[in-house]
């Protein structure tokens, strides 16, 4: 639980379809957890995103349909719509990927106190960006961002605490 709710961060950029989506306007009123990584991530982003998924389908099915998951890209370069799409198609085909330019993804994350750097290349080629690899849970009565999650967080640990925070209620 944090002392201090965010508020959800005022961010509009391109989904996985091309299309605009505004963060605030799209999520209003529903159950919402928001992560900011990449899809070339060798080892977080994708266990995050997979507990999610998993902790997603034991949902009953009107749940599943509640919740929204959002993946924001810290590497808008390479995670184009379509990588970005295809990538979160194989953890769940219903989340919501979104990417747009670096300093207003940047900005939006620091929204809610999540600090991204820009991904730079390192000596063997690699690209590299670093973010905090923080999921921030947004309640459907309130749309503040009342429970964060940190890295440690299990599939089970999800599993537990989804139900309550798609009733806005504490985990």
């Amino acid at each position: 639980m944090l002392d201090q709710p965010f508020t959800k961060p005022d961010l509009v950029l391109t989904d996985t379809h091309g299309k605009s989506f505004d963060l605030r306007e799209k999520t209003k009123g529903k159950p919402t957890l928001i992560y900011f990584g990449y899809t070339n991530c060798p080892d977080v982003c994708p266990l995050t995103m997979s507990n999610i998924a998993l902790a997603k389908r034991a949902l009953p099915k009107a749940d599943q349909d509640k919740l929204q998951v959002v993946f924001v890209t810290t590497d808008p370069e390479r995670d184009t719509p379509a990588s970005l799409g295809s990538w979160l198609n194989a953890q769940d085909p219903d989340f919501t990927g979104l990417t747009g330019d670096f300093p207003a993804i940047q900005a939006g994350a620091r929204q809610i106190g999540i600090g991204i750097d820009a991904p730079k290349k390192e000596k063997d080629g690699t690209v590299v960006s670093m973010h905090g690899s923080q999921v921030i849970a947004f309640s459907p009565k309130t749309d503040a961002g009342y429970v964060l999650y940190s890295e440690d967080t299990t599939a089970d640990d999800y599993t537990k605490d989804l139900p309550k925070l798609i009733k806005g209620e504490n985990p």
